[in-house]
């Protein structure tokens, strides 16, 4: 008989049941192997066939399972297969028998079909937590002599740990100069046919300090160098189209002015432009109205015809209509539109970027969030509020949503990693991330033709998460019963 024996590969396993449909190995066969704890008990249930072991009369084969973990082992009862003669001599000589005649199970190796349904429990020890199951082998010759003694692994640990993919952080790029924008619109009442500002007149107040609280909120910062100011003004449609050129470019002027006046800026900083009529505007509020007449007013609108043509259709056709427009949507097409540009200085030491991650984030260049968490314990509390702040800054970047992404799967929030892979876009990182975390959550079928085609982009963990899951042949599952 030659000298291989029994041998399972190690089996990914979740919690502390592993199930193995069949192994063939040369001439043993082990089949439906459970290991499960349960109650405060270790159970193991296998069949083994040993219907083709071939030993001579002479010869006694013992398989004895065996539980270890370091310096600790547990032998567990014995599997004896006799050739004949030793069979005759042990029933004669029952004391002398290699196996302990309580524990062993007793197969006659002139029987050819013959299956063992081996059981067995012992009480789980706390050593038993990621122990290994082998199979001792000893061969007994003439005389009852051991002859051979060898160990084949059957499982390398148990429980196992789960197998979870290296996750996969992109350094986001470097920006030689952080330039960034804040915008929004105003808007600033005047009198009939007048441009001058009157910051008393009407709601004129409220209007001017959403531009000044969005120029303070940067120029009072000594980290931050505001590079222009854009002003673009607007004019609702109705009266003629000159008068409304006229009326937005001048108080679209008179705006600049007003703030040149308050602030100083050096010349050229506070660029304008206008556009008579905020046809777009108009066009936006029919659309998402239920006037009686919003169908030919759009077509009004979108035609080729000149602008006081277009408002005249609506304004004589469908007068319900356009009184309505007059009240409820003109007043907001007279507004101006405003966008700071300023830098940002860059921050180079992790403890000034911690710093101003703790007091104003948004000062942070993504490069800057990605240096700060190296100093971080991968999966801690402070590492994974420092991807979700950073995702927060940059909504749509796909490396900030990657990035968070790998972040929440590590704190086992599939369901938000799932959100940011969504606009992580097709990098081939976030390709494999979504197969990664189809690996967390135990799909290893989904998993795959993402990392396939991860594995074709040049990502090499793609090419190990494929080889460690194609280890999962058999069938495996989980409970727990304590």
């Amino acid at each position: 008989m030659n000298n291989r024996y029994i041998f399972l590969s190690a089996l990914a396993v979740l919690l502390n049941v592993l199930c193995v449909n069949a192994q063939k190995i040369n001439d043993f066969e082990v089949t439906d192997l459970t290991m499960e704890v349960r109650d405060g008990y270790i159970n193991l249930d296998m069949e083994i066939d040993l219907s083709d072991v071939s030993i001579k009369g002479t010869q006694v084969v013992v398989l004895t399972p065996c539980i270890t973990n370091g310096s600790d082992t547990l032998m567990l009862k014995s599997i004896g297969v006799y050739g004949r003669n030793r069979r005759i001599f042990y029933q004669r000589n029952d004391d002398l028998k290699p196996t302990d005649k309580k524990d062993e199970m007793y197969k006659p190796a002139d029987i050819r079909d013959g299956v063992i349904n081996y059981s067995t429990s012992a009480h789980f020890l706390n050593w038993m937590d990621g122990c290994s199951l082998s199979v001792i082998r000893t061969d007994f010759g003439c005389c009852g002599k051991s002859a051979l003694v060898s160990s084949a692994g059957l499982v390398d640990r148990f429980p196992m740990a789960p197998f979870h993919p290296e996750l996969l952080y992109i350094r986001p790029q470097h920006e030689i100069q952080k330039t960034r924008e804040i915008s929004g619109t105003a808007y600033i009442d005047f009198p009939v046919s007048r441009m001058a500002i009157l910051p008393e007149y009407r709601n004129n107040l409220v209007e001017l300090a959403k531009i000044t609280g969005t120029i303070d909120s940067v120029r009072n910062d000594d980290d931050i160098i505001i590079k222009s100011v854009s002003i673009k003004g607007f004019a609702s449609p109705e009266s003629p189209y000159e008068n409304n050129l006229r009326l937005a470019k001048g108080r679209t002027s008179a705006l600049k002015d007003y703030i040149q006046y308050l602030y100083h800026f050096p010349e050229g900083t506070i660029t304008t432009d206008f556009e008579p009529e905020d046809w777009a505007g108009l066009e936006k509020y029919v659309m998402e109205s239920s006037l009686p007449n919003k169908e030919p007013i759009l077509e009004a609108i979108r035609s080729d015809r000149d602008p006081d043509t277009r408002e005249w259709i609506i304004k004589s056709r469908y007068k319900d209509d356009y009184r309505h427009l007059l009240d409820h949507c003109y007043p907001a097409l007279r507004h101006s539109d405003y966008k700071i540009e300023y830098t940002i200085k860059s921050y180079t030491t992790p403890e000034e970027i911690e710093t101003i991650f703790r007091t104003s984030p948004q000062k942070l260049s993504l490069e800057e969030f990605y240096v700060l968490a190296q100093t971080y314990e991968s999966g801690s509390e402070e590492f994974n509020e420092l991807f979700e702040t950073a995702v927060r800054m940059y909504p749509d970047d796909p490396v900030a949503n990657l990035n968070a992404a790998n972040s929440a799967i590590l704190r086992k929030d599939y369901r938000r990693a799932l959100r940011y892979l969504e606009k992580a876009g097709n990098l081939p990182e976030a390709i494999y991330a979504r197969g990664a975390l189809e690996v967390f959550m135990d799909d290893y079928d989904a998993a795959r033709p993402y990392l396939k085609e991860a594995m074709k982009q040049g990502i090499p963990q793609a090419e190990t998460a494929l080889q460690e899951i194609a280890k999962n042949r058999f069938l495996y599952k989980m409970t727990i019963n304590n």
